[in-house]
């Protein structure tokens, strides 16, 4: 009877024998709780364990954005990982959250786990591309150095 069990609308979740729960009020441990005495009927030794899933959406310089189910002990390098990774245009250091279209204020590195963010269902993780300069500071030095060159060889004759 293990398996992943989705929540709807409402806020009810069908689970197999006991039937339907209401279950946006109750915390793991309450919900696991009730599920232990309610399985105890059919089950002689049950073993519940409850793990909300955060529903995000990973998007930006990422290789596979989308809707991802999240297990709030992952860390934010965990759930980039879920799309693809970054991609090399991509800024780890510089990751947002974005919430009802709005750029929520976080401090989030890579190491952050999303329990300890501000990381909620529905929110989306947007990793902005680097700025042309940080993406191309070969191009950039380059330049510079034949630029320099060209000085040094204009006043040296």
């Amino acid at each position: 009877m293990s398996g992943e069990y989705v929540i709807d609308e409402a806020g009810s979740v069908i689970f197999p024998r006991v039937g339907e729960y209401f279950v946006l009020e109750e915390d793991n441990a309450s919900l696991e709780a009730k599920l232990l005495a309610d399985y105890l009927q059919y089950l002689r030794n049950p073993s519940i364990e409850v793990t909300v899933l955060r529903r995000v959406s990973i998007i930006g310089a990422v290789n596979d954005p989308g809707q991802k189910l999240v297990d709030p002990t992952v860390t934010i390098a965990d759930a980039l990982a879920m799309a693809g990774g970054a991609t090399t245009l991509g800024d780890q250091n510089k990751i947002r959250i974005i919430r009802d279209g709005v750029m929520v204020e976080a401090e989030l590195s890579v190491d952050t786990r999303l329990t300890d963010s501000t990381i909620r269902s529905g929110d989306q993780i947007f990793v902005p591309e680097r700025p042309w300069l940080s993406r191309n500071t070969g191009v950039v030095a380059t330049g510079i150095s034949a630029s320099v060159a060209l000085i040094i060889a204009l006043f040296i004759r």
